[in-house]
């Protein structure tokens, strides 16, 4: 018994030649960009160069101070529910088509999107329940604690 190795379809092979030299172009013109920049660039060593704030500005006080972390807190729950955003778009446009296919059923196609919102909505509850949502303390929060 002898098997026979066919070769791959013509079109396949350059599907993925595409896809290479995308990925190298990809590759190469942020190389090149970063590699003229490097040999273009002015060399002119001052000591003002090495100041804290380049602008011409004299600074006043020490460049160590301390931020609310509530910015933070607000940009990380800004970039959570961003994502979540970005993963419903695609899912809702899918979501017809899945329906009207009848090849899977509606458990299927609702079940982890449902549980995806649902873990979601317990991080904004914890998120709210902690205070990260709340900018602001009221004079009667501020006496309770």
């Amino acid at each position: 018994m002898c098997m026979r190795f066919e070769l791959p379809n013509v079109t396949e092979m350059n599907d993925w030649i595409a896809i290479g030299a995308l990925a190298l172009v990809g590759l190469l013109i942020p190389l090149a960009m970063m590699t003229v920049s490097y040999l273009l660039r002015p060399s002119v060593p001052e000591t003002s160069k090495r100041a804290t704030y380049e602008s011409g500005e004299v600074p006043t006080g020490g460049t160590r101070i301390r931020f609310n972390i509530q910015y933070y807190m607000v940009a990380l729950l800004f970039v959570v529910f961003d994502i979540e955003t970005v993963l419903l778009f695609p899912w809702a446009v899918v979501y017809l088509d899945a329906i009207e296919s009848d090849a899977v059923s509606l458990l299927e196609i609702l079940g982890p999107m449902v549980a995806f919102v649902a873990i979601l909505l317990v991080g904004l509850g914890w998120a709210w329940r902690s205070g990260a949502v709340q900018w602001a303390q009221t004079p009667r929060q501020v006496d309770d604690t």
